[in-house]
């Protein structure tokens, strides 16, 4: 076994839990469900982290492995728009425009091992070892080197849960979300103890998954599958244990990318723009934002990133002056923070891309951004016949409320995520200057 065989100085170990709420994981630390958790707590911080804007996983991981805002990166969601085009494009590990953490200078003369990680399909070469997360399509172009697919294949390693067992009944989603987190931590465990490592990330997504699924569970203790729900909680409380009894005194961290709550409606921001006279398609039943029609001002895409349809930058704009779109800008945001579904105000806050984005990629970003209030998901589909309504998922992201600890004193009142890769690089004794900083 590798893993301790060097000086402890200088290494960190990463424990990603997409989707866990901080509020969420400490009232089961306090109830007693998570009591290596508990013993942790007392000897480091947790605290509550604000996540990425839009908060979706693969904006806030890009954040959370670069260090630097959306502006700097270049991801703004997981699909996006080829430029100055209506046309769809799939983001992966080469659209992201910064070096990752385990590329920059001080780190890419240590060893990484990188486990799950959202957005880093395919596989780029490093020192060290990674299999991609969410979106990965082939265990083989998701992993580096070859070595570890072989292990990977030979342990039938998941890549993520099939979302579409949900569709057949709940069970079944239930049985798949147990099997894939079996061989997460099978394979953490493995790469953590048989190889040498510097900086260990591993990165558990089936709590995602759990959570817009089955998220009514853990609000009726009579539910079906609210044991599961917690027994699910159980299990990474152990593989906690797990992690702290191999490394000991190495600094160890647990990190979400966004919160989660229940829905009260999913909102569908084209059908909003279309009522209000903003937009229209070309046809009856759109399937992308591609069938926009002539005459639109805006459109929206997932989730809820809005889009001043000007006519210098797409095929059918119309916004012609930069008077004119400051002016239709300034318009939404009015509308927008009025919204209101049965009595209750949709929209939390609506920000300019100014405000949020910085740096040499912000031309390709959202030219507003809309939060909504709690329990409100905001989505960018166009084919749906109402302007709110309810679906599968049962839960959905808070831009607020993600967890973030770290085993050791933490001087900090309140972080956003992309302050986390500075505080791994101080972790490990690495400088680095080129990180963004919300405070």
């Amino acid at each position: 076994m590798f893993g301790l065989s060097k000086k402890k100085k200088n290494k960190l170990f990463v424990l990603g839990i997409d989707g866990v709420p901080y509020t969420l994981i400490k009232e089961f630390s306090d109830k007693g469900l998570m009591p290596n958790l508990d013993t942790l707590r007392s000897k480091g911080t947790l605290m509550s982290m604000d996540a990425s804007i839009p908060d979706v996983s693969s904006v806030s991981w890009t954040t959370f492995m670069t260090g630097v805002n959306p502006g700097r990166h270049g991801i703004y969601g997981f699909m996006d728009l080829n430029p100055r085009t209506y046309d769809m494009i799939f983001p992966n590990s080469s659209s992201i425009k910064s070096d990752t953490l385990w590329e920059i200078p001080g780190m890419s003369d240590k060893r990484s091992i990188v486990l799950n990680i959202p957005s880093t399909y395919p596989a780029k070469p490093l020192k060290g070892i990674l299999t991609a997360g969410f979106v990965a399509l082939d265990l083989k172009k998701a992993t580096y080197p070859e070595s570890a697919y072989e292990y990977l294949k030979s342990i039938d390693y998941r890549m993520d849960v099939n979302a579409a067992k949900a569709a057949e009944s709940m069970d079944l989603l239930v049985e798949d979300i147990e099997v894939t987190f079996a061989k997460r931590r099978e394979a953490i465990l493995h790469f953590m103890k048989n190889e040498e490592w510097d900086l260990f990330i591993g990165t558990i997504t089936e709590s995602d998954r759990l959570h817009h699924f089955l998220w009514s569970a853990v609000e009726d203790s009579k539910h079906k599958f609210y044991d599961f729900f917690t027994g699910f909680y159980k299990q990474v409380d152990a593989l906690i244990g797990e992690i702290i009894s191999y490394c000991e005194d190495i600094p160890f961290m647990i990190v979400s990318d966004h919160g989660f709550t229940a829905i009260k409606e999913e909102v569908y921001i084209n059908n909003w723009l279309k009522e209000k006279g903003y937009l229209n398609f070309k046809n009856d039943k759109p399937q992308s934002v591609g069938d926009i029609g002539k005459g639109s001002k805006a459109f929206a895409m997932d989730p809820a990133r809005i889009y001043i349809n000007r006519s210098k930058k797409y095929p059918l704009g119309v916004v012609d002056t930069d008077k004119a779109y400051e002016d239709l800008r300034l318009q939404l945001k009015d509308e927008l923070l009025s919204f209101e579904i049965e009595g209750q105000s949709v929209v939390r806050d609506v920000y300019m891309k100014e405000e949020i984005y910085s740096g040499p990629f912000t031309e390709y970003a959202p030219d507003m951004v809309i939060i909504g209030r709690q329990g409100f998901d905001l989505k960018g589909a166009v084919n749906k016949p109402t302007l709110y309504g309810r679906g599968i998922f049962t839960g959905c992201h808070t831009q607020d409320n993600a967890t973030f600890f770290l085993n050791r004193p933490l001087k900090k009142e309140r972080i956003n995520i992309v302050d986390v890769a500075g505080i791994m690089a101080d972790s490990m004794g690495v400088s680095h200057k080129g990180f963004d900083s919300s405070l």
